[in-house]
């Protein structure tokens, strides 16, 4: 009867750590945040506004410019000067690179 139970404790113990291996898979967390500089912001803004409003539309808005407050990036487009119209604008988190907000201006 000690054996079996000892033999239980083992299966279990077993089965914990092998659970514990496959549900907790190792992450890197960048100390500055995984979109650490403008230059990172802007590249997945770029990436998520050229599918949605097409490459030749985010081509016109360089330079792009980043601005950081809070965590958040505020990246957006340029037009040229005496220009009217809108650019594309994204707030993309610094902790973590989700996207909170995209638009095109109004």
């Amino acid at each position: 009867m000690r054996l079996i139970i000892i033999f239980s404790l083992i299966l279990l113990l077993y089965a914990n750590a092998v659970y514990t291996a496959e549900t907790q898979k190792h992450t890197y967390r960048p100390e500055n945040g995984y979109v650490p500089d403008q230059e990172t912001a802007i590249k997945i803004a770029v990436a998520v506004w050229t599918p949605i409003y097409g490459k030749k539309q985010i081509e016109k808005e360089l330079p792009y410019k980043a601005i950081l407050k809070n965590g958040i990036w505020y990246v957006s487009g340029s037009l040229p000067k005496n220009s009217l119209g809108d650019v594309a604008e994204a707030e993309v988190s610094k902790e973590n690179g989700c996207i909170i907000r995209i638009s095109h201006g109004q």
